[in-house]
């Protein structure tokens, strides 16, 4: 018989007992969040492409809890920007992020929603951290669907790790602030 590659996660720190188990308010959230992410694809080019592959069977962002792939903004918490995104785009995509329930997070899925990629032009918006704040970046032109699924899971580590608090916080309201996100 082989030895199973499964990697068994190890309760939250708390208080165990004989019919109970407590732990942090926190830390139950967090693990709540992080594996029930809903996803809103907002995919203009080639990397779309890759998002699809990774939804696919093959790769199978589900298994991440992110079955739900949704196409309204009010019903998703992670926004997945792929692609290039024009100026012209710009006020649409950041519509989009403004229109999601908090807590929400963003991903700026390859090189084109990064940094502008090859497309150093007056028309191309060099990189989506100029209209909304970015979590994790996934680089690659186009990024392979195991970076896609890594960037997710850094995504996961974050709201794993994010207090409940911190929305409310006068740290988050100064980077929403610095945006012109009320």
């Amino acid at each position: 018989m082989t030895e199973s590659k499964i990697k068994m996660v190890e309760a939250p720190e708390g208080v165990v007992g004989e019919g109970f188990f407590a732990t942090k308010l926190n830390d139950v959230v967090g693990l709540a969040r992080a594996n029930s992410l809903w996803p809103l694809p907002f995919a203009t080019s080639c990397c779309g492409i890759e998002f699809m592959a990774t939804m696919a069977s093959h790769y199978d962002l589900a298994r991440f809890g992110s079955e739900r792939v949704s196409f309204s903004p009010r019903q998703a918490d992670m926004l997945l920007v792929m692609g290039t995104i024009s100026k012209k785009m710009a006020p649409i995509l950041r519509q989009v992020y403004e229109q999601m329930s908090e807590p929400r997070w963003v991903i700026a899925v390859g090189a084109c929603a990064s940094s502008g990629g090859i497309f150093d032009t007056y028309s191309v918006l060099q990189g989506i951290d100029k209209v909304i704040p970015v979590d994790v970046y996934v680089p690659g032109c186009p990024p392979r669907p195991e970076q896609i699924v890594d960037g997710v899971m850094k995504l996961q580590e974050i709201v794993k790790n994010e207090s409940v608090r911190r929305r409310s916080s006068p740290e988050y309201q100064e980077l929403l602030a610095s945006y012109n996100i009320k």
